[in-house]
């Protein structure tokens, strides 16, 4: 009797601790899985997928070059073209509310940052379930690759638009340590050039994400942009004052920073 191969399967994160932080859970939470290949984008992702062949496909949804569900895309139209079935997928978000409906829905699987052992441990029970039934037989591959089709699409349309699905945490790395903060502890962001700094009551810290990504991804609602380089967590503003050449600064609750208030910006504060 032959005894059936490992699974295998791939990881695609734009961030060197994420894989890693995933490869180690996944190690835990499933142990016979073989991580056969790592990639840093969407496209890297397709092009090992095509060639490695792997049983599951962790994609997170926003990376460089292609995102998660634009490369899900690109694997299902290979498959319909000709080519072999798309893996097992997982969408792997630090979106709490991006998606979560459809996903539950059962067409692909989610895994929220940090991927959290007994969520990935339900993962690994489900596509397990699916990988000792031969899910990829191709009566059940085609059903699943229309259910897929039929997913994805506004997931893609989503994404691209902005959708609603904002920012729940701003990834930070200090040295070889991965920093998931809450953005309701965030005071503010302040870009220069290269970096920009991500303020709490406590600490700062330093990411490569410049201002104009952040507008499009955080809540507007609770980020308000006061200058072109500047957001503001709305929520801890304590007050507003007016200099004596009549610019406005902000001073918020907890923190000695003073933040300038642009012109182009003061519409925010008619009152003053």
């Amino acid at each position: 009797m032959t005894t059936p191969a490992s699974p295998s399967a791939l990881i695609a994160d734009d961030e060197r601790l994420m894989r890693e932080q995933l490869r180690l859970a996944l190690s835990q939470a499933w142990p016979a899985l073989q991580i056969v290949g790592e990639a840093r984008n969407g496209l890297e992702a397709v092009e090992m997928v095509q060639t490695l062949r792997p049983d599951v496909a962790f994609l997170d949804i926003r990376m460089p070059g292609l995102n998660g569900i634009d490369a899900a895309q690109a694997l299902l139209k290979h498959a319909a073209e000709g080519g072999p079935p798309p893996p097992a997928l997982v969408f792997v978000t630090a979106y709490d509310q991006y998606a979560i409906n459809a996903f539950e829905q059962g067409a692909v699987d989610y895994v929220l940052k940090p991927a959290q052992p007994d969520r990935l441990a339900r993962t690994a029970e489900r596509l397990q379930r699916q990988h000792a039934l031969g899910e990829a037989a191709p009566a059940r591959a085609s059903e699943a690759a229309t259910a897929l089709h039929t997913l994805l699409a506004p997931l893609a349309r989503q994404l691209a638009g902005g959708g609603g699905g904002y920012l729940q945490r701003i990834q930070a790395s200090q040295g070889n340590t991965l920093r998931l903060i809450p953005v309701g502890d965030i005071l503010f962001f302040h870009s220069d050039e290269k970096y920009t700094a991500v303020r709490t009551l406590d600490h700062e810290f330093l990411i490569r994400k410049p201002i104009k990504e952040l507008v499009t991804e955080l809540d507007p609602r609770l980020f308000w942009q006061i200058h072109r380089s500047t957001l503001v967590n709305a929520q801890a503003i304590d007050h507003v004052s007016r200099d004596d050449r009549g610019g406005l600064w902000l001073t918020l609750r907890g923190c000695t920073h003073k933040l300038a208030v642009s012109r182009s910006h003061s519409g925010l504060f008619k009152g003053m």
